[in-house]
């Protein structure tokens, strides 16, 4: 499994994001309170942001536990930005090791990560009876599962596809063949986050101009220029913080002002899942 967040609002350190929250994405690298499979996110860590001037966004991942990159203090320290999405993690075994596995992986403008697993996932493309040409395997930034299903919701999404459809829809239809995967995707364009929970711990938090997605709550809510609003009324179970829960099989789809969550099946019956 693995931990990621994603945020949209006022621009702000990555350090105020990712590694200055006490129990934020930083200590549960190595201290998660509510994954569900594994303990320890080592395999690696990734931060995406986007930058002022509108250009395409920028990453930086590691294959080293986070908290063992000298580099990452100054580097989150530094860079500022109004949309976020960074993971770490903890690999599926039988995939790569190397930093081309850690999320976000990137195409066309946006960021995605993933957080969890699919047995067998060399068979998916076959048995979900989607066929990705020698290109698209050629492409695949990693031979691990999240990398194979960035490729196949990318290529939705180049379809034109709605994001909150394809990823409900994907998620569905690989759930329908893969019971025992855990599918919790997030995906960001700058404008606009789009999440799904099947399988471990889902969260966010509303504030003033801004919002935050996480696997799981910070301790405090604070340090994030979110503030501790008390969600947007759209179901779920609190927490201290201002943080909300996002019901298990629900897909989120969130702007820095506007949040909502709807269940993956509602979502995924809009289009055609093959």
């Amino acid at each position: 499994m693995c931990r990621h967040l994603a945020y949209l609002g006022p621009p702000v350190a990555l350090a105020e994001v990712v590694t200055r929250p006490p129990g934020g994405l930083y200590e549960q690298s190595w201290a998660p309170r509510r994954q569900t499979h594994g303990t320890v996110n080592a395999d690696g860590f990734g931060l995406g942001w986007y930058p002022a001037d509108g250009e395409p966004p920028a990453r930086y991942r590691r294959a080293v536990p986070v908290w063992a990159d000298p580099n990452l203090p100054d580097l989150a320290r530094a860079v500022r930005s109004g949309a976020v999405l960074a993971a770490v993690r903890d690999a599926t075994p039988g995939t790569a090791q190397d930093e081309t596995a850690a999320a976000p992986y990137a195409a066309g403008g946006r960021l995605f990560s993933h957080n969890g697993a699919v047995p067998d996932w060399q068979r998916l493309p076959a048995d979900l009876g989607e066929v990705l040409d020698a290109g698209e395997l050629l492409d695949l930034e990693a031979r691990c599962d999240s990398a194979l299903l960035w490729a196949l919701l990318a290529a939705r999404l180049r379809a034109g596809a709605d994001p909150e459809q394809a990823m409900a829809a994907l998620a569905a239809r690989v759930a329908e063949v893969r019971p025992g995967a855990r599918l919790n995707f997030l995906l960001t364009d700058g404008s606009s986050i789009v999440a799904t929970r099947r399988g471990d711990s889902l969260w966010y938090r509303t504030g003033p101009g801004g919002v935050l997605v996480a696997s799981e709550p910070d301790r405090t809510g604070a340090g994030t220029g979110t503030g501790t609003g008390t969600g947007s009324g759209c179901g779920g179970t609190g927490a201290a913080g201002g943080w909300r829960e996002v019901p298990e099989d629900h897909v989120l789809t969130a702007t820095a002002t506007s949040v909502r969550t709807v269940p993956l099946v509602t979502a995924a019956e809009r289009i055609p899942t093959a």
